[in-house]
Order: C-alpha cells, then sequence, then structure tokens
C-alpha cells in the first residue's frame, strides 16, 4: 500500500482498558497496551501439523520482560519450535466503539524484547531477519482452522515476508547487534510510513492481532512489550 502520513487531526489518546473488549473514542482514536495480563489478550499458533503441539513447544505466558529490561514490566512471552518452516504465533484482542461503515487508516507502533541478530545464520533461515513481524485488523476472529494435514488462519495474513490482505509487515524480529551477541534487546517496528486500512461493519467492532511469520527452523521467544495503535477516520 502506496504511504500516507498520518494527517494532524486531533486525536483521543486511550489507554486500553481491562475485559474483552477495549473500546475507544471516536471517529479517531489511539489505543495504548501494554500487553499487561488486565488486557486479556488471547494467544494462537497455526501453520503446523495438527497434533503437534509437544513437538513444537509452543507456549506462552503473561509475564514481565527478561530481567536485564526490567523484570517489573509487564510483557506477554510467546514461544515455538518452527520445525514446519513456517510457523505463525500470534496474540489477538477485540476492540469497539468506532464509527460503523468506515473506512479508517490505521497504523501500529510495536515494542518487543529480542534475543537474535539480523546478522545470525540458522536453520532454514536467519533467527533475526528470517523472523517476519505482522500486525493487522480484522472484521472476524483471527484464528487457526483445522486441515487436512495442518492448521491454517481463517484470514489472510501472508507468508513470512509476503503481506496478505489482512495483515502489514511492520519489519524483522531481529536486532541489529553483533551474531554471538544473544542478550535480549529492545526493539521498535511501525508502519507510520505504509499505512493499513479497514472498513468496519455496522457493529463497529474490530480485532486487532501482532504476530511472528517465522522462517527460522527453530526457537523463537519474543516477548511484547507495548502496542500502540491509531485510527484516523478516511473523509
Amino acid at each position: 500500500m502506496k504511504s500516507v502520513l498520518l494527517s494532524a487531526t486531533l486525536v483521543i489518546l486511550i489507554t486500553a482498558c481491562s475485559g474483552d473488549i477495549t473500546t475507544p473514542g471516536i471517529p479517531d482514536t489511539n489505543l495504548n497496551f501494554n500487553f499487561d495480563v488486565s488486557e486479556n489478550w488471547n494467544v494462537g499458533f497455526s501453520d503446523y501439523p495438527m497434533g503437534f503441539e509437544n513437538f513444537f513447544e509452543l507456549t506462552y505466558e503473561n509475564t514481565s520482560l527478561p530481567i536485564n529490561l526490567g523484570s517489573e514490566i509487564p510483557a506477554l512471552m510467546i514461544s515455538g519450535d518452527n520445525h514446519s518452516d513456517d510457523l505463525f504465533m500470534f496474540a489477538k484482542k477485540k476492540i469497539g466503539g468506532l464509527n460503523p461503515k468506515t473506512k479508517y487508516r490505521v497504523t501500529f507502533e510495536l515494542e518487543f524484547a529480542t534475543n537474535a541478530s539480523v546478522e545470525c545464520i540458522g536453520v532454514g533461515g536467519s533467527p533475526g531477519s528470517s523472523v517476519y513481524i505482522k500486525a493487522g485488523v480484522t472484521l472476524i476472529e483471527p484464528d487457526k482452522i483445522t486441515g487436512p494435514q495442518f492448521y491454517t488462519m481463517n484470514i489472510d495474513k501472508g507468508n513470512q515476508a509476503s503481506e496478505g490482505t489482512d495483515t502489514i509487515n511492520l519489519g524483522v524480529f531481529g536486532h541489529p547487534g553483533p551474531c554471538e551477541n544473544d542478550i535480549y534487546e529492545l526493539k521498535k517496528v511501525d508502519n507510520l510510513t505504509d499505512t493499513f486500512e479497514v472498513v468496519t461493519d455496522e457493529t463497529g467492532e474490530l480485532w486487532i492481532m501482532v504476530g511472528t511469520d517465522s522462517g527460522f527452523e527453530a526457537i523463537t521467544t519474543i516477548f511484547y512489550n507495548s502496542l500502540t495503535i491509531r485510527f484516523e477516520a478516511v473523509n
């Protein structure tokens, strides 16, 4: 999608509240999340063989950042061993209160902790540059669907470096430091110069999602720390 700069339209700053649905202001809104347990993010996994959850070591936890980054800061940890060379790990949340049947430009600013360098070479791909960070907004709840042999997604997320109609690539998992440094570092990614568009239905509710789409055939463990989503109504 062509780059679109955010306008100077005044937006209402709202911190995400607890509960299953976060209600923003309208028509233009900022939503801020810190992935605390009270925000009720739901975690899912797809693009792996059915029944192989233990083999893929699929885990998640409402926890805090690694101790060197501030163990008192909340984070959502998601981890998996990508034996399929295509593992997708995601977190999702429902929001409501947007204008019904309205087109919005959506931008994401996401911060997370990474322990992989873009300079590293790994099995099947790089642990840093072959794991892609994706974000999206959908009318339906993003979820895995069965078979016949693999779990796949019910939305169009694209595949690894390629974007889908329901997601946009924000960057890669890796930090720019040397490969021998496997200590966790904070990294920020965004789509401020490549905005994403969505049209609400008559309910004004949407699902937001962030995730990793991996071509690295080993373990990736990510700690999501903060997310800002901006909705700008398109006249």
